[in-house]
């Protein structure tokens, strides 16, 4: 069976290393050494700073809306938000009692629509949650210019943007928070795992309270927090990930510009904008018709090749997530979207040749 994704598995020799140090140090968590190394090691590859280490991707966004005062209010408040994303995007929202405000993307590059977000603004909307969907880009001047002008924070969901430079800097370096999740699958992972950029180092700072409890000292509760905390074997296994990057990226990449250019012109791929070094996390495909979609998809499988509709539904049709209007450009992507396989010793050849036959 060949999966749509698969977990890098780096060498276990220098993990084996790394957990024999755990041990000798019997030193768990609580901001641990090696969590210290991860820290200043992933701002020196990313070329950032300000960067906070925790358990998952979603605790990611929750604390940044906390820490940049988006959460936590006792009136009404609500965000602008993509439907075409993980649902973890919007729940981690409502989770922190933010009404997630759903405005439909553009067509072409599948991330949220710059143009239709000053419409959906109202007097209780405090931020702009965008989404750097399969790693693309934001249209980031655009929605800087509208957050700037209506006094609003922009945290990005950067979960698939790892290593993603645009216009020659890092684009976790844009808004006033950038997350991201290390989930096993992601380019780069730590098992389970996730960090915040933040754009000034006083929301660093608040954020690090509130991911041990608010705790500061043995005898010192200065704020709501939560425990958030990346441990020492999750940094363990994200740096030995990290020391065999390139080589993830480039058999990523080997296989996404072979799908690129042995799949029919016909089918539509995102868009992407200039000056993007991309990092080939995702290759996602639209098929011509929800219909064709789903059959392809259940026959692939049939064939030992799993894909995965990724991002489906679109969110605004979630009961949970409050009755909203329908954001056609998203309902049509999604119907119609493939993910398919890519990872390092993906059977690329075999995969193109069970999807040329069905096509």
């Amino acid at each position: 069976m060949i999966p749509v994704t698969k977990p890098y598995l780096p060498s276990r020799e220098k993990l084996d290393r790394y957990i024999d140090g755990i041990y000798e140090r019997a030193w768990l968590t609580n901001n641990g050494e090696l969590v210290q190394e991860l820290t200043k090691r992933l701002e020196a590859y990313l070329g950032v700073e300000n960067l906070l280490l925790v358990a998952n991707g979603t605790l990611a966004l929750q604390i940044a809306y906390r820490a940049l005062g988006i959460s936590g209010r006792t009136e009404p408040t609500e965000a602008i938000t993509t439907p075409f994303t993980f649902v973890a995007t919007a729940s981690s929202l409502k989770w922190e009692g933010v009404e997630p405000i759903f405005t439909d993307i553009d067509p072409d590059t599948w991330c949220l629509d710059p143009a239709l977000i000053e419409n959906a603004i109202t007097p209780h909307t405090r931020a702009i949650v965008p989404v750097h969907v399969f790693g693309n880009a934001c249209e980031v001047e655009a929605i800087d210019l509208v957050a700037q002008k209506h006094n609003l924070k922009v945290i990005y969901d950067a979960s698939h943007a790892f290593g993603v430079n645009y216009k020659g800097e890092s684009l976790l370096k844009r808004g006033d928070a950038a997350t991201l999740s290390f989930h096993a699958t992601k380019l780069f992972h730590t098992g389970e795992g996730g960090a915040i950029i933040f754009k000034r180092k006083e929301d660093l700072e608040r954020a690090k309270k509130m991911i041990n409890f608010g705790i500061t000292g043995p005898e010192t509760i200065e704020e709501l927090g939560i425990n958030a905390k990346m441990n020492e074997l999750q940094a363990a296994m994200g740096l030995c990930v990290l020391d065999e990057i390139e080589d993830n990226l480039q058999a990523r990449a080997d296989v996404w510009h072979r799908y690129e250019q042995s799949l029919p012109k016909n089918l539509q791929l995102q868009a992407k904008p200039q000056y993007l070094d991309y990092n080939y996390a995702y290759f996602p495909v639209v098929f011509e018709s929800e219909e064709q979609t789903v059959l392809i998809a259940e026959q692939l499988k049939e064939q030992s090749v799993l894909t995965r509709r990724y991002f489906y539904p679109s969110l605004e049709s979630v009961a949970f997530l409050g009755a909203q209007a329908e954001q056609p450009v998203s309902k049509n992507i999604a119907s119609r979207i493939l993910c398919l396989p890519i990872y390092s010793g993906c059977d690329t050849q075999y995969v193109l040749s069970k999807i040329m036959e069905l096509l």
